[in-house]
């Protein structure tokens, strides 16, 4: 998904931003209040961490990354990739979602799964590839958790990113799906279905870094610095997003 808004006469070239899949919609918003604020654009490429790590280090021409895992940005400033260690700019939490066509009932602890994953009634379960999704780790934690993940297995239909995991499940295709919580509070997620926040402490924080790339312009140092801001935070709250304490 890209989002490009008009540049302004004089302006500097638009710089690509590489984000994760679960900020498709808070960084959007952000994105676009940033445009107006400062006459300024931005264009959001969306997909995995893991995956943009990867494009990194080969000489993709991103200038900000904004990771759902706070470990991929140490990784790129270890290789000396970065000019600092970023900022963390919000917890990320995990939700059961199921679309308004699924037999399942979406509940806080998991208990509708159970019973579908006993029963035969789910069918598929949709997640982000563990692999090099941030989310995707975090939803097969939780699955251990829960004493689910070996029954689960045979069932798993993975996303390549936690937002083609949401249209999964949000289509149907699947009978539920753990997903971001962010993309499920998104007004086309929960009109397609229902959803439920899962505990923080069933799997390890999901601590979301931005940081900047070598090279970035001012463009993209002014948004870097905008997603800071007060005003940006807010959005990530509106968006189910916790919020670091600042500075950290």
């Amino acid at each position: 998904m890209l989002l490009s808004t008009a540049s302004v006469a004089g302006a500097a070239a638009v710089p690509v931003v590489a984000a994760a899949s679960d900020l498709q919609y808070a960084l959007t918003e952000v994105a676009a209040a940033f445009a107006r604020a400062s006459g300024r654009s931005v264009k959001l490429s969306f997909g995995s961490s893991g995956n943009f790590v990867r494009q990194i280090i080969q000489g993709a021409p991103f200038e900000v990354f904004f990771s759902a895992d706070e470990a991929y940005v140490r990784e790129l400033e270890d290789r000396g990739l970065t000019p600092d260690g970023g900022a963390l700019y919000a917890l990320g939490r995990l939700a059961v979602y199921v679309s308004n066509r699924s037999p399942i009932k979406a509940d806080a602890k998991l208990e509708g799964l159970a019973a579908a994953l006993n029963d035969g009634r789910l069918r598929k379960l949709a997640i982000a590839n563990p692999e090099h999704a941030p989310y995707g780790r975090a939803a097969r934690e939780v699955l251990m958790n829960r004493s689910l993940w070996q029954k689960a297995q045979g069932h798993l239909v993975m996303g390549e990113n936690i937002s083609q995991a949401a249209q999964f499940a949000a289509s149907g295709s699947v009978e539920a799906g753990l997903i971001a919580y962010s993309l499920a509070l998104s007004g086309q997620m929960s009109k397609a279905g229902t959803y439920a926040l899962l505990p923080a402490d069933w799997h390890a924080p999901l601590r979301q870094r931005a940081v900047l790339l070598n090279g970035a312009g001012d463009t993209a140092r002014a948004f870097y610095a905008y997603a800071q801001s007060p005003s940006a935070r807010g959005v990530f709250e509106k968006y189910g997003f916790a919020l670091p304490a600042t500075g950290h």
